[in-house]
Parts: C-alpha cells; structure tokens; sequence
C-alpha cells in the first residue's frame, strides 16, 4: 500500500497584501549570506512585521520551505504579541508539513493549538498534525505505532470538526489507514501459520474480520481461517468460514480457492453450505 503526499491548501484569509519585491530579494539574500557566517557574526536585525511576514510569504511561494518556516518563526519571535504572530504560528507548521519536517509541523500545530484553542483556523491546525503522522506511515512489515498515531489524529479530527472539508478528506484517508492495519494484521497471521502457529494465526484473521471488517483483507482472512482451521483439524469451522466468504465474496479468488480446500480437505462436511464457485 502506498501513501501519496498530501498538497494541503494554504488556510484562507491568511494572505497579506504583496511585500516590495526588492526588499524581498535583499533581506532573502542577506539571510542566504549570513547563513555562510559564524553564528557568533549573526547580528539581530529587527523589522516591522508587515514586511517580515510577506517576505516568509515569498519564500513558501517560491518553494523555499525550509527557510520559510525559519522566517515565519522569526515573525513570531521578533513579534510574539501582533496578530501576525498567531498567523505565522500557523504558516510555520505549514512550511514544516512540506518540506517533510513531520516532527516540527506537529508541535508547531499542536502548539498554535494550545495557545488559540477557539482560533478559526484550529481545524486546520489539526488537520496539519493528522496528515504529519499520515505522510510517516511504513510499510507493513514495520512497527505500526505510528500508523496508529495517524489514525487517532484523524479520528479526532473528524469528532471535532465534522462538517469541514479537512474532516471530508480524514474520513477517506481513515479508510486507506484502516485498511494498511488490516494488512498488517494479514501479514503476522501469514506469518504464524508459515510457521506452523495455526492458533496464532487464526487470532490475527479474526482480528480482520472483526475490526477491520469494511476493509479489502476480509476474503483473504476468511480463506487463512478456511486453511488454518483445516490445519487444525477442524474441518466444520472450515466449511463455515468457506460458506461466509463465499456468500459474501462469491467472485472472489479467496472463495475459489477456499472452496477447493474444503472440496480436496473436507468434502463430506455437512455444516453449512458451500455453493460451487463460478466455472469451478
């Protein structure tokens, strides 16, 4: 499964009017010559906060989000009372999320969130920390804390705020999140029965099937519970598994192959009823 980056449109209302483009370019070019110096040679230069922030504007604009993250936290800190300041916290933890800065994005968001608990702009704040943990989840053979992580950050998203367009996407992305556990799940279960572990294994297709229950793993979990209870010597359970994937996903490859297990493994079973699959 693989998870794209989101683009994440700017929050509205946020835009100041255009900074004096020579300014801009002289200021964006000290900072790139101070940044050669010692720290020890970095002066404070101080400046009006209407130019600090377009100029930190200029820089998301022209792609430079690194620096402009750097430069609307200096806003904050050059004028930490101004309304500016609450917006830069913002704009910060934006420029953060893209350039892949996920660790910063989120305590600056959670930060601006503390401070401006009822501010208009807190979904969109919860929506940059929800995506942060979104864009960091790993494959599924990893450890999946942080995909866990993703999907609390989500889920409180949508609880809070679930008219908005933020908690529209977040319901779309918990589906693909809850889908990537899934398979995880699936993949321990496959695991233990490669070793033989039929009880272990059988746990792990239960936990699809009952968590997860909306999600593209469930008629490969009840043919792995098809195959395992077979394993185990318990052709009846089998079959039942069988019949529920077949009267469920009765197209499905998994019914197909489930129904050929029990045909080869348990075919005077009586529980249930397995129809043959189509052309089978």
């Amino acid at each position: 499964m693989t998870f794209h980056s989101a683009r994440i449109p700017l929050p509205s209302g946020r835009v100041v009017a255009s900074a004096l483009l020579a300014t801009s370019l002289l200021l964006t070019a000290a900072c790139a010559r101070n940044r050669n110096k010692p720290k020890a040679d970095q002066a404070y230069i101080a400046r009006d906060v209407e130019t600090l922030y377009s100029i930190a504007k200029d820089t998301l604009e022209q792609g430079n989000y690194r620096l402009a993250a750097a430069m609307f936290d200096e806003v904050e800190r050059q004028h930490p009372y101004s309304v500016w300041a609450r917006r830069a916290q913002l704009m910060s933890a934006f420029s953060y999320y893209a350039s892949r800065q996920y660790s910063e994005a989120i305590m600056t968001a959670q930060r601006f969130l503390s401070l401006h608990p009822g501010n208009k702009d807190a979904p969109y704040a919860y929506y940059i920390i929800a995506l942060s943990y979104y864009e960091q989840i790993a494959d599924v053979a990893r450890d999946q804390k942080i995909t866990q992580q993703a999907l609390t950050a989500l889920q409180e998203l949508v609880r809070r705020y679930p008219g908005t367009p933020y908690a529209a996407d977040a319901r779309l992305k918990i589906d693909l999140v809850n889908d990537h556990l899934a398979g995880k799940e699936l993949d321990i279960g496959r695991f233990y029965a490669r070793n033989r572990q039929w009880i272990a294994a059988t746990s792990r297709y239960r936990m699809v099937i009952d968590q997860y229950q909306t999600t593209s793993h469930v008629p490969e979990a009840l043919f792995r519970l098809t195959e395992a209870y077979l394993a185990l010597g318990l052709p009846e359970e089998a079959k039942r598994n069988a019949a529920v994937l077949g009267s469920n996903f009765p197209g499905s490859k998994w019914y197909e192959r489930a129904y050929g297990l029990v045909q080869r493994h348990a075919p005077n079973t009586q529980v249930g009823a397995t129809t043959a699959p189509a052309g089978g």
